[in-house]
This record gives structure tokens, C-alpha cells and sequence, in this order.
């Protein structure tokens, strides 16, 4: 979508900095660098990932698929630089089924701890 992310579904299989209620929230990533070198060190980072696979990318947007080990389900991640603010908003959502049991939260949390370390 241009210049915003897609909306969760209903279902509790999704977690987005752009939500509107507490069962989907999950808060955007903050950096103190410049945009640049910020979205770089994001990209380098989801392209190391483990089961990541880059599908698209420009200056601001960025789409992987992450693929789970046992069962090759796919979840959707999406990145949306907010140079303005000084924020990536996320996006993690499973392509299939109801629960994730905390996956996309984890997966987003995890991709935090990395994203601060630099």
C-alpha cells in the first residue's frame, strides 16, 4: 500500500505498529542514525535472518517472507520507513490459519533486540 501498511485481519495471527486496538499493537522501531544507515542495517538484518526471503524493496518499503522450518508455513513481514519520526512501522502476519501462538510478536520483538544492537 502506498505509504502505509495493510491492516491486521481480525484474527489474533497478526501484530502491526499501525493498529488501532491493543490485540495487534506491537510499537514501530525508533533509531537515532540517519534514515539511510538505519533502513540499510534493517535490511542487512531480515536478509541474515534465518527463513527470511526478501520479496520486495524500495527506499522506504520493505516485504519479506518468512517460511517456518517443520511445516513451510508462510508469514508476511512489512517495513515502512517514517524518516519524519524516526520510526519503522511493522507489520507480521500469517498467511494461513487463525492462531500463530505469538510467532509474528516474537519474530518482531527478536528483529527489535537485533535492530538495537548495532
Amino acid at each position: 500500500m502506498a505509504g502505509r501498511l495493510r491492516p491486521c485481519p481480525p484474527s489474533p495471527n497478526c501484530v502491526t505498529s499501525s493498529a488501532q486496538d491493543e490485540g495487534h499493537l506491537i510499537q514501530p522501531l525508533s533509531y537515532a542514525e540517519t534514515s539511510s544507515a538505519a533502513w540499510q542495517h534493517l535490511t542487512a538484518l531480515v536478509r541474515d535472518m534465518g527463513g527470511a526471503e526478501i520479496v520486495s524493496q524500495t527506499d522506504t518499503y520493505l516485504q519479506a517472507q518468512y517460511s517456518s522450518a517443520l511445516f513451510r508455513f508462510v508469514d508476511d513481514v512489512e517495513f515502512l520507513l517514517a524518516a519524519q519520526n524516526r520510526k519503522i512501522e511493522v507489520r507480521s502476519a500469517s498467511r494461513l490459519g487463525y492462531y500463530d501462538f505469538g510467532v509474528n510478536h516474537r519474530r518482531l520483538q527478536e528483529i527489535r533486540r537485533r535492530f538495537a544492537e548495532k
